[in-house]
């Protein structure tokens, strides 16, 4: 991957939507070779996927809780339970299987702590769980989708 190739990621990921003219013009390619870089990442699996990103506010699902979730139980059969409860749960959009003292670490968004009582109320019905702890964002200072680049080889 060359300089190139990671502008044209940095530009994609500031904005998926720009055409392949408007992104050789900004990289110094003509839109062919361009076009076939970008497929290039593509089918490497460099870019996964293209997205809209929605306004959580506008969906009324503004605000963001911050879930901490221990288990004293480990097998393959209790976690294939757990993952199935949190992947029918759309509240939670970020899903980790931490080190440290938490097992796991949810992202979730709902309008208002009631909603996430309901929330909440799935994800101890659906496993067995030791704790769960919940936090609640009161302001978001940083929100990016964009991954660093300078990390390439």
């Amino acid at each position: 991957m060359d300089s190139i190739d990671k502008r044209l990621l940095a530009l994609l990921q500031e904005n998926a939507e720009l055409q392949v003219a408007e992104l050789a013009e900004s990289v110094g390619l003509s839109p062919t070779p361009c076009w076939r870089r970008v497929q290039r990442l593509k089918e490497a699996g460099v870019i996964t996927r293209n997205v809209m990103l929605v306004d959580r506010d506008k969906v009324n699902v503004g605000v963001t809780v911050f879930v901490s979730v221990r288990t004293n139980t480990h097998s393959q059969a209790w976690f294939d339970r757990f993952r199935a409860t949190i992947e029918a749960i759309p509240e939670v959009v970020e899903f980790y299987r931490m080190s440290g003292d938490v097992d796991y670490l949810l992202r979730v968004v709902v309008p208002d702590i009631a909603a996430y009582d309901q929330v909440y109320k799935r994800l101890i019905a659906g496993t067995q769980l030791f704790d769960v702890s919940s936090s609640f964002a009161m302001e978001e200072l940083k929100f990016t989708t964009a991954l660093p680049l300078s990390y390439i080889d």
